[in-house]
C-alpha cells in the first residue's frame, strides 16, 4: 500500500492525526529529501510522543525520477509506504506525479491523504476566487517565456495563482504595473507560519508597498481575473454556422463529437 502524505507548510500543528498513524507505523519512506523529512519526523515524534517504527528511506525527486521508478522492485509495494514532499502536497507544484502514474499502471494500491496546501490556502484567503481558478505554480524564469505567462495570467476569465520566489516577487508585481496597474493582486507571504503577512491591493499600490517589505520567504499571488474576458464555449452549432470549406468544418466537429471526419463531410455535403 502507497500513501500520499502532504506535510505542514508552516505549521507543525497542521498535520493530520490520520497522517501521523501513517507516518508512524510505515516500514518505506520516499521523499524528496532524506534529511528534511527524517528532521521533520523527529520534530513530530518529538511534539507528539509517538512511537515511530523503524523505515527505510528513498530519495525521490523530479531529478531522479524516471531513472528510480524504472528499476524499482514493484515487490516493495507489498509493505507500508509512504510519500512526503518537503513541504505541502505531494503532486500540487511538487513531486509525486511520476509515483501516481506509476501506481495507476502497477496497479499499486494508493491513497491521497488530506491536508497542508499553499494553493487552496491562498484561494481561499483571497476573497477573488468564487468557483473557477487557475492555477500556474512558479512562472518561467526569465525572458519571453515568463512575459508570455504574465499576460496569459491578466488575460485570464478566471483569477490567476502563482508561487513566486522572494527573489522575484517584486519584479513579478513590477511586471504586472506595466501591462494593468489597476489589476487587484492578493499576495501572502509565509503562509501558515509565524510571521505570515497578507496584502491586498492593487498592483500600483503593491509596488510601493513591497518596496519598504522584507520579502524574505515563500509567496503565493492570486491575479483578479481579467475585466475584459468572458468564457464562451464554442458548441455544434457555432461550427455548423462557420462559413469554411466542409472538411475544415467536418475536423472541427469531429474533434467535438469523437465522430469520424469521413461521415461527417458525407453528412455536409450531401
Amino acid at each position: 500500500m502507497l500513501y500520499f502524505v502532504p506535510t505542514p507548510i508552516g505549521n507543525l500543528s497542521d498535520i493530520s492525526q490520520h497522517s501521523l498513524e501513517i507516518i508512524s507505523s510505515c516500514e518505506i519512506v520516499f521523499c524528496e529529501d532524506t534529511r528534511v523529512t527524517k528532521s521533520l519526523i523527529n520534530l513530530l515524534k518529538t511534539r507528539y510522543n509517538l512511537e515511530i517504527k523503524d523505515k527505510i528511506f528513498y530519495s525521490l525527486h523530479s531529478h531522479n525520477e524516471e531513472s528510480f521508478l524504472k528499476n524499482i522492485d514493484i515487490e516493495i509495494f507489498s509493505k507500508k509506504c509512504v510519500y512526503m514532499s518537503d513541504a505541502g502536497m505531494p503532486c500540487i507544484s511538487d513531486p509525486g506525479v511520476g509515483l501516481v502514474k506509476f501506481a495507476q499502471e502497477n496497479g499499486i494500491e494508493y491513497e491521497v491523504i488530506s491536508g497542508a496546501n499553499a494553493l487552496l490556502l491562498a484561494v481561499a484567503a483571497s476573497g477573488l476566487v468564487e468557483k473557477e481558478f487557475t492555477f500556474l505554480a512558479f512562472l518561467p524564469n526569465l525572458g519571453k517565456e515568463r512575459a508570455i505567462a504574465i499576460q496569459n495570467a491578466l488575460n485570464s476569465p478566471y483569477p490567476t495563482v502563482i508561487y513566486e520566489s522572494p527573489k522575484r516577487i517584486l519584479s513579478l508585481v513590477e511586471d504586472i504595473v506595466k501591462l494593468d496597474e489597476n489589476r487587484k493582486l492578493f499576495l501572502i507571504k509565509e503562509a501558515s507560519k509565524k510571521f505570515e503577512k497578507k496584502f491586498f491591493e492593487t498592483s500600483l499600490n503593491l509596488v510601493k508597498i513591497l518596496k519598504d517589505e522584507n520579502l524574505n520567504g515563500e509567496w503565493s499571488v492570486v491575479v483578479q481575473k481579467s475585466p475584459n474576458s468572458t468564457v464562451e464555449r464554442i458548441n455544434l452549432k457555432d461550427i455548423e454556422e462557420l462559413e469554411i470549406p466542409p472538411k475544415q468544418k467536418a475536423k472541427l466537429l469531429s474533434k467535438l463529437t469523437g465522430e469520424n471526419s469521413k461521415e461527417i463531410y458525407k453528412k455536409l455535403t450531401k
